[in-house]
């Protein structure tokens, strides 16, 4: 049986690249970079719901260059055999299509699947963003 474990300090340095490459690539618009990044079975979920499979996400990148900046908080990675799970806060700065930007942010999951040729690659992709908190926080979440 395969366990969940957190990633060790060398897959944690190479996701933590992939990532960096895919910002860079969404930035730059290099499609030849993100169709290497991303699995053929990938599908994003976009922080208002709207689904992407891997060629409408490429389109979407090229057509709306919407992609100005992104950055990442510290991001949780646990490992389950050749998959691993990415899970942290995402800020995005985004182009609208009347030109003007906005940011938006959100607590992010990702997960990456090692292929046979060992490189990582994005399967599935899904923002949600932070709005306003209607619960208290839980005993459990507060600092004493």
């Amino acid at each position: 049986m395969t366990h969940v474990t957190e990633a060790d300090v060398a897959v944690r340095a190479q996701l933590l690249d992939l990532e960096e490459r895919r910002r860079r690539a969404l930035v730059d618009v290099d499609l030849e970079a993100l169709d290497d990044l991303y699995d053929d079975s990938l599908i994003h979920i976009h922080a208002p719901g709207l689904v992407h499979t891997k060629a409408m996400l490429l389109e979407h990148t090229a057509t709306r260059r919407p992609y100005l900046d992104m950055s990442r908080g510290d991001l949780l990675i646990r490992v389950i055999g050749d998959v691993a799970v990415m899970t942290g806060l995402l800020t995005n700065e985004l182009r609208n299509p009347d030109g003007t930007t906005r940011t938006v942010r959100g607590e992010v999951t990702q997960v990456v699947r090692r292929c046979d040729d060992g490189a990582w690659r994005y399967v599935s992709f899904q923002m949600t963003p932070l709005t306003a908190q209607v619960w208290g926080a839980l005993p459990s979440e507060t600092k004493d």
